[in-house]
């Protein structure tokens, strides 16, 4: 096997594939978003302790990773079937326990993981303030601080889409983090 064709070479670009980056960007987005909302939420009910906070966000994180994972398991276990009897029906032999199959595996593997990381990273670093809270931080500089980095998150993955896409990056990342705004905005002004 060449240099070029290592499997963690395969791996590398399995993972930044476009739908990867999909999925990575989209439900990152979601679990940031989602992390900006419990941040503000809980400050907003009188929680009064930011480690309450993370337990309460780690758990939100455990019900997004696993949505993405296993939403996207079972969405790319449909189309790489479908792709594979393309192929087959296009060579008119059958591709079980080829290299083909085997790599549309490794694709659906790969595609999962990076759907799943994307919510877990989207919604816990922005709860990293509240661990600091009570020994560095007063509840509301804690959600001020995890909004700011939620925001911070959300332009990165602008920035990342807007370059790759040859766009103004900037632009697109200012365009991403505005949405962690309008969700924090929105917290303060819908009743509940």
């Amino acid at each position: 096997m060449a240099d070029g064709d290592s499997p963690l070479r395969r791996l590398l670009q399995q993972a930044t594939s476009p739908i990867s980056r999909r999925y990575f960007v989209s439900n990152g987005f979601d679990g940031t978003l989602t992390a900006i909302g419990i941040a503000i939420g809980a400050y907003l009910s009188g929680v009064a302790e930011g480690l309450t906070v993370v337990k309460i966000g780690s758990g939100a994180t455990v019900g997004l990773g696993t949505s993405a994972i296993w939403s996207v398991w079972e969405i790319e276990r449909a189309e790489k079937r479908i792709e594979l009897r393309e192929i087959e029906r296009a060579m008119l032999t059958d591709l079980s326990d080829t290299r083909v199959e085997a790599e549309g595996e490794a694709g659906r593997r790969v595609n999962a993981a990076m759907s799943a990381l994307g919510p877990i990273v989207g919604s816990l670093l922005p709860l990293v303030p509240f661990l600091l809270e009570d020994a560095l931080l007063s509840m509301l500089q804690a959600t001020a601080l995890a909004v700011l980095v939620g925001v911070c998150i959300l332009f990165t993955f602008g920035a990342y889409m807007g370059s790759i896409s040859r766009q103004r990056w900037y632009v697109a990342g200012v365009r991403m983090g505005l949405a962690g705004l309008v969700v924090a905005a929105l917290n303060f002004v819908l009743p509940g």
